[in-house]
């Protein structure tokens, strides 16, 4: 028997959207909408931003490509505290995968980010995020 991804999250984690200009990106978000700079980090040789306003975070990036249209967004991500529970419940649902195995960002946070992603029906990327 297999069970609902809900049961392995806990909430919506983050929105993800690459950015054309990361600067750019953050100064629109705090300035102009009162968005919180919650975390900037280093991933290879590009950065990350997360950026915060109540309930809502955004992920935005350099180095990919931003399509510069309306549906931009890039992924949705759920909080998962146990990677490794939701990915073999993820296998068992038969979901079509992105990432074969879990992957990591170890830059994230305090302690990294473990994390896979699957493909929704519209060709959506999800993503299943452990803060570690």
């Amino acid at each position: 028997m297999t069970t609902p991804m809900t049961a392995f999250t806990t909430d919506l984690q983050h929105s993800g959207m690459p950015a054309k200009d990361l600067d750019e990106t953050i100064e629109f978000y705090t300035t102009k909408l009162g968005f919180e700079l919650a975390g900037l980090f280093k991933n290879g040789e590009n950065r990350c931003a997360f950026l915060r306003y109540g309930h809502l975070t955004i992920e935005t990036w350099e180095g990919d490509p931003a399509p510069m249209t309306t549906g931009a967004i890039n992924h949705w991500a759920f909080d998962t505290p146990d990677i490794e529970a939701a990915f073999e419940n993820a296998k068992a649902l038969g979901l079509d995968f992105k990432d074969t195995e879990i992957q990591s960002i170890p830059t994230f946070w305090d302690n990294g980010i473990r994390y896979f992603n699957v493909y929704g029906p519209n060709g959506e990327t999800i993503e299943f995020c452990q803060i570690v």
